[in-house]
């Protein structure tokens, strides 16, 4: 059994998917989640989920406290679902390759900090691209940067609103996501991009 830590710091609406689907796979187990903001919705959704949450702020993270926490529990992996800290270089030595996360866009484009959730998908729209998709890459020291694993991608049509690309965006994530996560933590992880229209 793999034990994987759950990190967000917003509404946890692709935590609460990833937990639903592993929900009868004894073979990965969530202990708890992490968030760095005290009024994200994640902690809500963590009581509706019976698991444990815990608020640490960025100095908790760059001071070792989370590293110590995460090791004392065992875990293996890290999964980051809409998580805005930057992670630190003591976390990312201490878990290579084995931090996973999911970015509204197609990677290299629309990635760096400050670009997540609606201003990504705003950033699509005002640049009139023509599609648009998820990245789910490892994390490295830098923003958006790190090994890309898989990519999946939709259309963006010229009438589309940042609202319609995130709907489509969305429904990427919550499809893909998991199956990615079971891929890598199970030690078979995908070796190339699949692209989705």
């Amino acid at each position: 059994m793999k034990n994987i830590a759950l990190l967000a710091s917003g509404s946890g609406s692709n935590i609460e998917n990833i937990v639903c689907y592993f929900r009868d796979d004894a073979r990965l187990h969530f202990p708890f989640i992490i968030s760095n903001k005290q009024d994200a919705y994640v902690h809500e959704r963590a009581k509706k989920l019976r698991i444990p949450s815990f608020l640490y702020n960025k100095d908790s993270f760059e001071n070792g406290e989370v590293l110590a926490f995460l090791l004392e529990n065992r875990i293996d992996f890290i999964v980051l679902a809409g998580f805005l800290l930057k992670v630190p270089l003591n976390i990312i030595q201490a878990y290579p390759y084995k931090i996973i996360n999911i970015h509204p866009a197609l990677l290299p484009k629309f990635g760096g900090k400050g670009m997540y959730g609606s201003r990504v998908h705003e950033a699509v729209v005002a640049n009139r691209e023509t599609e648009s998709g998820i990245t789910i890459h490892y994390v490295n020291e830098n923003y958006d940067e790190g090994q890309v694993i898989f990519q999946a991608k939709c259309k963006v049509f010229p009438t589309d609103t940042p609202e319609d690309v995130a709907a489509k965006v969305h429904e990427l994530e919550y499809r893909y996501f998991p199956e990615v996560i079971a891929d890598v933590c199970l030690g078979d992880s995908p070796s190339k991009q699949h692209f989705s229209t």
